[in-house]
């Protein structure tokens, strides 16, 4: 009686290193060209764009989220416009303005700051602290007195030419004033500013690169 010879085994080129637990598929004794070859699945253009879109959404909008998260409650940039607070600041500087440190504590006396003006409509001006609430500010004789002390002022590069009748500034307000002192539109002209309609702290100037550093 003839015995038909049994084919060998064939194996996957890598099932020396392999487990037999870890191997999924079975292997028989059917020739691997002899199996039908696997159909490739084709996956509709649709879906392809819908998972683009909302992979693009999902890396995008959070960073849009935190972008204006930083520039509502943190900082922003701005521009410097006009002269108003010469030598100190140029026109067309750029600027960082930084909104944390008023939410812990209110400004202080020889910050710069940029403020809402009521009445200016959305335009936004950058002034120096000059007056605090409880404080009376007066300017005379060229010179500004704040409590009837004359103010040390060494960011000037003149007088302060006119005069300015002694005013108190009331509770939550400050006195603000350009440096560019008789060429400043600020509270000589509109009054003490309340500290709500402060925007931020003037923190870093960035452009021109050579103007690069802190504002004081």
């Amino acid at each position: 009686m003839e015995h038909t010879p049994i084919p060998p085994r064939r194996l996957p080129p890598d099932a020396r290193i392999i487990r037999p637990g870890d191997q999924p598929q079975r292997y028989d004794l059917i020739a691997p060209a002899a199996r039908p070859a696997a159909r490739p699945i084709a996956r509709p253009q649709r879906s392809l764009l819908r998972d683009g879109l909302t992979e693009m959404i999902g890396t995008i909008l959070p960073a849009v989220m935190l972008a204006l998260l930083i520039h509502l409650f943190l900082a922003q940039a701005t521009r410097v416009e006009g002269y108003s607070m010469e030598p100190t600041l140029y026109g067309q500087q750029r600027l960082i303005v930084e909104k944390l440190t008023y939410r812990l504590r209110p400004p202080a006396r020889g910050e710069i700051v940029v403020i809402h003006v009521p009445g200016y409509g959305d335009e936004m001006l950058i002034k120096r602290v000059i007056g605090l609430p409880g404080e009376q500010v007066e300017v005379r004789d060229g010179q500004v007195f704040v409590d009837g002390q004359a103010l040390r002022e060494p960011y000037l590069a003149g007088l302060t030419y006119g005069d300015y009748p002694a005013t108190q500034v009331p509770e939550q307000h400050v006195f603000v004033m350009g440096d560019n002192r008789n060429n400043s539109n600020d509270s000589r002209a509109f009054g003490p500013i309340a500290s709500a309609e402060i925007v931020g702290r003037a923190w870093l100037r960035y452009w021109p690169p050579q103007a690069f550093g802190r504002v004081r």
